[in-house]
């Protein structure tokens, strides 16, 4: 019986709708359907243009969105994320595969899905190995100047189109220096096209949040550009869009090395997860659910593996269209299962509606979807209150400015662990003294009316004693003591240090040696349960006199410490 019940448990942790649907009310079934029809309704133009940010056939950025989210819904543990394309993603994939693919279309697009595919093998190594910890050495700051870059490098490829030239270049300074290079050629009627666009878009946003506003434009551009020719003005447009639905196929493996492949798509997979775990996280406690960060991986992976059987390009739950999705009510994933089936509709009937949408109103709604990327009032706050933040973000943002979307990414995680390195490395150390009728102690560098301790150094590592900033606390110390006169002892603070490792020991060790030469005490207070044991191995407990390991200053302030002899002495 308990294993039948273990069996039964399990297979629902394996498969979450076995839980939500079981639970699922009947009154919850309008709301779901009236959010994926919503869903459906922004996913269209904004599909559409991250396609062409993508270099793809617009087709393809519909065929992600309706079977990421399909895949999605099977195995994803939040309830309102919705999966498609997103900015990043298009444009990592536009800067590294066109490379790789010379100048073939056909390949082209291949190499786009296998990039999918490649994904979701690599979250299914991640779900096996809980990797979900590695993706969290991504510093908030990185992101802050990450996504700065990013919107101001899909700003920049989306110029050209709303200016009616060719453009084109590597990097955003290239881009910058070809797009000022053709000014003189704008196609003043594309422009005008595609500011009166982003103008009603972004009066939208802020009149209509919420609703089909971009759907609404894109229509309305249609109608326009058919009833006055504007095809046969010059204007560019979209083209014929193949009806029908996409057909299922296996990626074309073979077709990249995987030194090529796997840094693609560890980028795509490094923007996915922390975007989309943001967003879900945010979403879950809103709802009241919690949220398993590491079944995030599955379904991601089932995402971007139907995509890639369906001949897209990798998608991630993104924050926008999840937004849309919870406003407009969703409950449950089974709304991503009607935004599907709305999409499979249009692709099947209404393809043809589309054959006149100009291309700059494609470009219009980019920039809508992607200028608040660019936070200056955080760089700002940053720059304000943590300089060392604000260095970081910025190391971020000319990454991906210089190198593009995939190397700024990877440059981004490394700069990430290197500032957190760079933290660790230079712990706080407080010097403390006494505040005056507390019987409290603090650090002398915050309180200006504290009082010495006579003859005594007390400090206290604000941070674990590991190899990497051992160094730093002895010289901080030493240079206090010769600084300092007559002092008797000294003591060790070790409350704020939850951990110590064998370098963090030996640097106590080696401060307590060239205290003894100088005639001065050195006891060790204020020691965790695992520290204790580890210096307790180490010997520290005889030579520091800590042998009943005190837990604050009071015991070893009240009493008189003895002189030891100097080295040599009997």
């Amino acid at each position: 019986m308990q294993i039948r019940s273990l069996l039964q448990t399990g297979w629902k942790d394996l498969f979450p709708p076995a839980r939500w649907l079981g639970a699922y009310h009947g009154a919850w079934l309008p709301v779901d359907l009236v959010a994926g029809v919503t869903l459906a309704a922004y996913a269209i133009p904004v599909s559409l243009a991250y396609a062409a940010l993508a270099g793809l056939p617009p087709q393809v950025g519909i065929y992600g969105y309706m079977l990421g989210g399909i895949g999605y819904a099977l195995l994803g543990s939040s309830r309102q994320l919705a999966v498609g394309p997103t900015s990043a993603i298009s444009l990592m994939i536009a800067g590294s595969v066109g490379a790789l693919a010379g100048g073939d279309a056909a390949r082209y697009a291949a190499i786009a899905s296998l990039a999918a595919c490649a994904v979701a093998l690599l979250c299914l190594i991640a779900w096996l190995f809980r990797l979900s910890i590695l993706v969290r050495l991504v510093s908030d700051s990185i992101l802050v100047g990450f996504k700065a870059g990013a919107g101001l490098t899909i700003i920049m490829s989306q110029l050209p189109s709303l200016f009616g030239i060719a453009g084109g270049g590597h990097n955003f300074f290239d881009r910058a220096i070809r797009f000022a290079g053709e000014l003189g050629g704008t196609q003043w009627l594309v422009l005008l096209i595609g500011l009166a666009a982003m103008a009603l878009l972004l009066a939208g946003e802020r009149l209509l949040p919420g609703r089909p506003v971009g759907l609404t434009v894109m229509a309305v551009a249609i109608v326009v550009a058919t009833l006055f020719g504007l095809p046969a003005l010059g204007v560019p447009v979209t083209g014929t869009i193949p009806e029908g639905l996409p057909a299922i196929a296996v990626p074309a493996f073979g077709l990249l090395a995987a030194d090529d492949l796997f840094p693609i798509a560890a980028g795509c997979l490094l923007l996915a997860y922390i975007e989309g775990v943001s967003a879900a996280r945010g979403f879950a406690a809103k709802h009241g659910y919690s949220l398993d960060v590491r079944r995030e991986f599955l379904g991601l992976g089932a995402a971007n593996l139907a995509a890639a059987f369906g001949g897209a390009y990798p998608v991630a739950g993104g924050l926008s269209q999840s937004a849309v999705n919870d406003n407009a009510g969703a409950r449950t994933p089974l709304a991503l299962v009607f935004c599907s089936v709305a999409l499979a509709l249009c692709l099947l009937f209404f393809t043809g509606l589309l054959t006149n949408l100009p291309k700059a109103v494609l470009a219009a709604i980019v920039f809508t979807a992607v200028y608040k990327l660019v936070d200056i009032a955080s760089l700002a706050r940053m720059w304000q209150v943590s300089r060392l933040d604000f260095y970081a973000a910025a190391i971020a943002l000319f990454a991906v400015l210089l190198l593009g979307i995939l190397q700024g990414v990877l440059l981004a995680a490394i700069a990430s662990v290197l500032l957190l390195l760079a933290r660790a490395s230079r712990p706080n150390v407080a010097f403390l003294g006494r505040l005056p009728g507390s019987g409290r102690y603090a650090d002398r560098a915050r309180h200006a009316d504290i009082e010495a301790l006579g003859g005594i150094i007390a400090f206290r590592p604000e941070a674990s004693l590991l190899y990497i900033n051992s160094e730093k606390v002895f010289s901080t110390v030493a240079g206090s003591l010769d600084d300092a006169k007559d002092i008797r002892a000294v003591a060790c603070d070790l409350s704020a240090s939850p951990y110590i490792d064998l370098a963090g020991a030996r640097m106590l060790l080696d401060l307590q040696e060239m205290l003894e030469t100088r005639r001065i005490a050195f006891h060790i207070v204020g020691a965790h349960a695992q520290v204790r044991d580890l210096l307790q191995a180490e010997g520290l407990a005889e030579k520091t006199d800590s042998s009943e390991w005190p837990q604050t200053l009071d015991g070893v302030l009240g009493k008189e410490w003895p002189r030891p002899a100097p080295a040599g002495e009997p």
